[in-house]
């Protein structure tokens, strides 16, 4: 039953959202990798996921907020059953529940993830800084590719505080892999991945 749910959702997903999906570099696999983007709705890990070939979206799992998914059983099948989410505090109270070395654990060496190293959602129009939580995670697992995705337009499809999304057209622009680099510097790292992201959306708006 997830198995259809999840095919009918990225089909509704893709046309509710208009979504165009573009590369520059990049072609799609089923290695592990990690799949990091702006963040502007809560429809953003749904397109994401959608715009993946089956075979690699089947291995990928969104990393979302417990606090957000977990609430109503709605959200909460959806996230568990469909979208094979990994749900993670984001306020842990102590080392053991820290959100990066349950992401590793639940990962293993076989799922890829979706993540959003901006921590919360934006307004679409400038790329916040990121998180340092990315840096910990190829710190454990230097071995990823890092997949930069540039999504535009989902803010206004599903703006803030609404509950009902307006079909309009958005795009799914997938960049060149980067690599890790070992001895980087966190803040170093953080530049880098953002970089690519804000490269990727310059591109996107002719810059």
């Amino acid at each position: 039953m997830s198995g259809r749910a999840a095919l009918a959702i990225a089909a509704a997903a893709r046309t509710l959202a208009g979504a165009t999906v573009r590369t520059t570099g990049f072609v799609p696999d089923v290695r592990q990798r990690v799949y990091y983007a702006n963040h502007t709705s809560h429809l953003d890990s749904i397109v994401l996921w959608s715009a993946l070939p089956k075979a690699v979206r089947a291995l990928t799992r969104p990393v979302a907020a417990r606090d957000y998914w977990d609430v109503t059983r709605l959200r909460r099948y959806l996230a568990r059953d469909v979208f094979h989410a990994i749900l993670i505090e984001r306020h842990p109270t102590g080392r053991s529940d820290h959100p990066i070395e349950h992401i590793v654990a639940e990962m293993g060496n076989r799922y890829s993830i979706i993540v959003f190293p901006e921590g919360t959602r934006g307004e679409g129009d400038e790329i916040a800084p990121f998180k340092s939580g990315i840096h910990r995670l190829v710190q454990m697992r230097p071995d990823l590719e890092l997949v930069p995705v540039f999504i535009e337009n989902l803010n206004r499809v599903l703006p803030k505080g609404v509950l009902v999304p307006v079909p309009l057209l958005s795009s799914i622009t997938f960049g060149c892999p980067i690599p890790t680099r070992e001895g980087e510097a966190r803040v170093e790292f953080l530049d880098r991945a953002r970089g690519e992201l804000r490269r990727l959306a310059e591109r996107r708006h002719g810059a």
